[in-house]
Order: structure tokens, then sequence, then C-alpha cells
């Protein structure tokens, strides 16, 4: 079963420096059909106005995956870390016990954009950590590429959570399949263009829950990005 969530019916926030969809309930928005999809929580498409920002503030109990689409995100954080991240760069951060940190657009003129997905780890306390990594375009082209996992296998971030995050770049035609085992569910995040998943028909900024099935015939109908999350 495919259950697709339109980009359009998504939370909307507009703060005048952040611009945000919501695809489950988040802050303010709160639509108690839509918490979460399996140990997803949160999928924020946010766009960041030119030097600004989120300023420090708290997690915990949560993996933090941060993909950039454009531009590039500053972020600093009370465990020391502190770096720029930009397009085909993805990062992770593990909440645990309790984190701060900051995260600005590092432009003053350009608007950041960007995919911030929370999943619920495998359980509470985690010690806190920090991860970062870049995926090539020439690896996500056309193929469904692994940027996170538990195991963090073939170069993957690690997250603790049993949930495999696949990134693909398709050109127009071009197509991908996936399977997934009876116990498990996905959920699809179209970034740019149009797709067709088992013949239904997503368009930018749509999602899409996936369960009881047991594969994924996907088709790019013009230049595609997209995520695919494949979870117990």
């Amino acid at each position: 079963m495919i259950a697709v969530r339109r980009a359009d019916d998504r939370g909307a926030v507009d703060m005048g420096w952040l611009q945000a969809r919501h695809s489950f309930s988040f802050g303010s928005y709160h639509d108690p059909e839509h918490m979460g999809f399996g140990p997803l929580r949160v999928i924020n498409e946010d766009r960041i106005q030119p030097s600004q920002g989120f300023a420090m503030h708290g997690h915990r109990d949560m993996e933090i995956i941060t993909y950039i689409i454009d531009g590039a995100l500053a972020h600093k954080d009370n465990m020391g870390n502190g770096s720029v991240i930009r397009r085909d760069e993805v990062q992770r951060m593990t909440a645990g016990t309790g984190v701060m940190h900051s995260e600005f657009n590092d432009s003053d003129t350009r608007q950041t954009h960007l995919l911030q997905i929370w999943i619920v780890p495998e359980r509470d306390g985690l010690v806190p950590g920090y991860e970062e990594k870049a995926f090539a375009a020439a690896d996500k082209r056309n193929r469904l590429r692994l940027i996170a996992a538990r195991d963090a296998r073939d170069g993957s971030l690690k997250i603790h959570q049993d949930v495999d995050i696949f990134a693909a770049l398709l050109d127009k035609g071009a197509g991908v399949s996936h399977g997934l085992d009876d116990s498990r569910c996905g959920w699809i995040q179209v970034i740019r263009g149009d797709v067709s998943v088992n013949g239904e028909t997503l368009h930018v900024g749509d999602g899409a829950a996936i369960s009881e099935t047991a594969s994924l015939d996907i088709e790019a109908l013009d230049a595609v990005e997209l995520l695919l999350f494949d979870m117990a």
C-alpha cells in the first residue's frame, strides 16, 4: 500500500527568515493523523534566508539527519564541533543524553534549502555524537546510494536505529527498484521533479508511506532527486 502525503497538505510556517513545510506534526503544527511513520518522526523542508538561522538550542534522544539541497549551513555544538555543510553533504547528530547546537545559513547573499529529518533511536540515553560525510552526485546518479544505516555499511553515516536511508538522482526515464521485507516499511520523499512509484505519481515535495509492499519500481518522469527510507 502506498499512502501519498501531498506537498501542499504539509504543515506550513513562514517566519520571514524561515519558510518551512512539515510532513509530520512539529512545533506549532499539530496533526494527529500525521505524527510520524515507523521510527521516522520529522521531515522538515526548510528554506533559511541569508545569514539567518537557529540560535543555540537543545535536543535529546533523537537521531537528527540534515540533508543539504542547496546552499550551506554552519553548525556549532557543545561537543566542540564546528563546520559548514554544503550540497552533497549529509550530517548526523545523535542527541542522546542532550546536545546544544546552532544552525545558520553560512551565506549573506544566498538562501539555504535543506531537509531536516528526525528518527527515534533504538534506545534513550545514548552518548551524544556527530558525523558528516560527502556523497558525490555521480554516486547517486541513476541508483539508490546508501547514505545512512545502523551498521554504517558502504561508507554511510551510522544511525542508531534499524533504518537505511538512500539518496538518488535520476535522469528522466531512468528507473530503480528496491525490495522491502515483510517486516519493514518505507517512505519516499521527493526533493526535485516528478516520479512514478509502482504507478503512483509523486511530485516535488510529495512524500509516500509504504507498507505491505514487497517491491518498489521507481521511474523518473523528469530529472528527480529523492530519498528512500527502508525501516523496521
